[in-house]
């Protein structure tokens, strides 16, 4: 499942997004409101985590921007703002839950959990498909003609970001700051083993595609010719 994080305490964002990415979120960050809008014209991500107070847009015209265009993305609004006017506000306005700060994670954990579930019951789209491979975003699984195998949790957000992003290449250093974080202590060749773990299930699936590299330009998923 793919989040985008706009959140301008750039400490905050890293500690947020490593939260969520060791609960297998993926995580994009921005910071500031017109960073958020530019990333939302891809229809890819399944909540919005939204702080109010950011520079050039704030939250609050994000929300209002977004909503007017019918984006119906679930939003989580986390602000310093705790009260009732400013959260009565943000709800009107078309967000889905409203946390202030400081949170526990376990508490934002839950809440993301809870408006991506009700998103879920209004459609259907827990999956995502290439060529005649399928991934549930829901169970981490993958399905080709032949088998369904689990998923580990880097093994996952790599692969759906591929899928996500299929025309697009993504270099070893892109992969490892967007699915390990920029303050992980892991050796980025990490991804080489985790990008061999998956072409093998992939051939396990008897799927038609698979992960090829291209020099200098990194690693993208491809249809098997």
């Amino acid at each position: 499942m793919r989040l985008l994080l706009a959140e301008d305490e750039i400490e905050l964002s890293k500690a947020l997004s490593t939260v969520l990415m060791r609960n297998s979120y993926s995580v994009d960050a921005v910071f500031n409101g017109q960073e958020a809008l530019d990333y939302l014209e891809s229809p890819d991500y399944d909540a919005l985590i939204l702080d109010i107070m950011m520079p050039i847009k704030d939250g609050i015209e994000v929300l209002q921007t977004i909503r007017a265009k019918g984006n119906k993305i679930p939003v989580l609004i986390l602000t310093a703002k705790s009260s009732i006017d400013d959260r009565v506000l943000g709800l009107d306005l078309g967000a889905d839950d409203y946390l202030t700060k400081p949170f526990a994670t376990e508490e934002l954990i839950a809440r993301i959990r809870a408006i991506t579930r009700r998103k879920g019951k209004e459609s259907p789209q827990n999956s995502i498909r290439y060529e005649n491979l399928k991934l549930d975003k829901a169970t981490h699984e993958i399905e080709g003609p032949s088998e369904k195998i689990q998923l580990g949790n880097h093994e996952f957000q790599i692969l759906e970001t591929l899928m996500s992003n299929s025309e697009n290449y993504f270099s070893i250093e892109r992969l490892f700051e967007k699915i390990w974080g920029y303050d992980s202590d892991t050796e980025s060749s990490v991804v080489w083993v985790e990008i061999s773990n998956l072409r093998k299930k992939l051939k396990t699936t008897d799927c038609n595609a698979t992960i090829k590299g291209k020099r200098n330009l990194g690693y993208r998923l491809e249809k098997l010719k």
